[in-house]
């Protein structure tokens, strides 16, 4: 690249316009939308599509909405002759819509184009020829005057044909190809003489439609263009502002917005922004823009999935997955923070009433709204946090974490993310909570618990009275059974613990939880244990039909997680007092007082 590229490109010069009005404009309602994926969007393919592609598009096109499509470019060749052919004589265009197609300011091509849409109950012939100051020296070495003159005798053409064929209602659309290149005052000049051919009127309104053929400015640049062009064209009631931006810096979207802002009434282009070059302008992007303001588009989008996957077959190109509202990403997070958030916010979004505006953060749409569930908000990789990690555990398997328990889990997936070097699934995610806190039966597993029925002479007296638990363990790879009371089954079972093993176990939250609903629920028991004079915590988790089960289990779950966090040497000497306790113990009485 050049160090000093103002040798070689020069900045585009403003338009003088000091009292533009389109800076304080508001959008309020959908434009015209005209497609231009058929024609357009297909000369752009490496291969254009057959028939049978471009029937399939249309149809999809039909479905969304869409009143006015350019179907073609007759002129061109004989499949897209045939194809215009086709829509007619097979009966495929809706009554509401309209079918477009391109033609050069030239004669033969202009009759050829007719031709094509002989029968056609409703149609736009859109004619254009280059109008900018490189194109009228270089290109076509022809003089202002020319270029001109070339317009009004294709418009004329035009206007004799169509007069003579009345069962169709034509409408013109008139180009000035390059006009973003043009001089505006020519520009005008070249439209309102097309204007005066046609001789516009309320009932023969024409469409100026006003390039940018290549974007060579800031949408701000386009948008005075536009809006100069609105306030000086002749007979403006008579005309239908159209624009069709090219995205060659990027701005189409922007460019399209302000454009609308400074006076535009419609709007080319094509699905996902398929065009030459970097496209034409993205109407689904457009549209739904219009869309997470509070506008109706008039374009149905709720299931952009079947839109995405429908365009990539017919233009065998794929939808980029950070295509805006399309993309198989777009409402999918990895970061942590970003999974915190929209956690967060669809937790809030949820307890609203249903007419409560959309704010859930990173999420400017709801993705339902667009045919998209929520499986895909969060996923897992080593960027992830403990937001996204519980999102996808309650989301998918129903698991709601205390936040603590999301924080030390979080540090067991981030090692397991780092460790695979990619994307954890939900399944993984799953699967690898079960075998941390679930499956884990060693050294300490619980085979069987009663709690004992004590008689109580008064329904005070039995309030006040601690619960007796008879558990059997197995310890070690040895049965034990150990007997203890408190003032609940976990309490009993530490004091137990406390007693035959000399283990001071503090309990430090409980919570339980149900999973599912109806016949199928399950309890959940979340419990977090330390041992006395230790600063070391850890979770565990129980998962049972019954509740004291569950309870039991989570217990269980956390002691061993925490005597795996113990010193090696700490550990080892408490499993030599376990077996010396099991060893003194009577396993025989559990099931005998069963």
């Amino acid at each position: 690249m050049l160090s000093e590229p103002h040798r070689k490109y020069r900045s585009f010069p403003p338009v003088d316009l000091p009292d533009r009005h389109w800076p304080q404009a508001r959008l309020t309602r959908a434009p015209t939308w005209a497609s231009t994926d058929l024609r357009d969007g297909n000369q752009a393919l490496f291969e254009p599509m057959n028939l049978e592609r471009k029937l399939r598009f249309f149809r999809l096109l039909c479905e969304i909405g869409f009143n006015e499509i350019e179907v073609g470019f007759p002129s061109a060749s004989q499949t897209e002759f045939d194809f215009v052919r086709l829509l007619i004589e097979g009966g495929h265009i809706p009554e509401r819509v309209t079918i477009g197609v391109l033609t050069p300011a030239r004669e033969p091509l202009i009759e050829r184009t007719i031709a094509a849409l002989r029968g056609a109950p409703r149609a736009i012939v859109h004619v254009y020829n280059a109008t900018s100051p490189h194109f009228r020296a270089v290109v076509f070495a022809l003089s202002e005057q020319q270029v001109v003159d070339m317009a009004v005798r294709a418009v004329e053409q035009v206007r004799g044909a169509t007069d003579a064929l009345p069962e169709t209602r034509w409408q013109l659309e008139y180009s000035p190809e390059t006009f973003s290149a043009t001089e505006l005052p020519f520009a005008l000049r070249v439209c309102d003489a097309v204007t005066q051919a046609w001789d516009a009127g309320a009932e023969r309104r024409v469409i100026l439609n006003l390039p940018a053929t290549v974007e060579l400015a800031t949408p701000n640049v386009y948008a005075d263009q536009i809006e100069w062009m609105h306030r000086h064209l002749a007979r403006r009631e008579s005309v239908v502002l159209s624009v069709h931006p090219h995205n060659d810096r990027g701005c189409a979207v922007a460019a399209a917005e302000l454009a609308q802002m400074a006076g535009a009434e419609r709007v080319e282009g094509c699905l996902f922004g398929n065009g030459e070059r970097t496209g034409n302008v993205d109407l689904v992007t457009l549209a739904l823009n219009l869309y997470t303001q509070g506008i109706d588009p008039g374009l149905d989008f709720s299931d952009i999935h079947r839109v995405a996957r429908s365009v990539e077959h017919c233009n065998q190109l794929p939808v980029h997955p950070r295509h805006p509202y399309a993309g198989d990403l777009v409402f999918t997070a990895f970061s942590g923070s970003h999974q915190d958030a929209i956690r967060k916010g669809m937790a809030v979004q949820a307890a609203q009433p249903t007419d409560t505006h959309w704010e859930v953060p990173y999420l400017p749409i709801d993705p339902k709204d667009v045919g998209r569930s929520y499986d895909a908000l969060v996923r897992i990789n080593s960027q992830s946090g403990k937001g996204g990690i519980a999102f996808l555990l309650e989301q998918d398997h129903g698991l709601v974490l205390p936040r603590r328990l999301q924080v030390e889990f979080s540090g067991r997936v981030q090692r397991e993310a780092d460790a695979l070097g990619g994307e954890i699934s939900s399944t993984q995610l799953w699967d690898l909570f079960a075998a941390e806190y679930l499956q884990a039966a060693a050294p300490v597993e619980l085979l069987e618990h009663r709690i004992d029925a004590q008689p109580a002479a008064s329904a005070a007296a039995a309030a006040a009275a601690a619960t007796r638990l008879s558990a059997r363990l197995r310890v070690a790879g040895h049965v034990m059974q150990l007997h203890g009371e408190g003032n609940g089954p976990i309490a009993a079972l530490a004091q137990a613990l406390q007693r035959r093993l000399q283990l001071p176990l503090l309990v430090h939250s409980y919570e339980e939880r149900a999973r599912g609903a109806g016949a199928a629920a399950q309890a959940v028991t979340f419990i977090e244990l330390s041992l006395a004079g230790s600063t070391v915590s850890r979770f565990g988790v129980g998962l049972h039909a019954n509740l004291l089960t569950s309870a039991l289990q989570g217990f269980c779950s956390a002691l061993n997680r925490l005597l795996q966090a113990l010193p090696d040497t700490q550990r080892q000497r408490w499993l030599q007092r376990a077996l010396r306790a099991a060893h003194d113990g009577d396993i025989d009485r559990f099931a005998s007082a069963s």
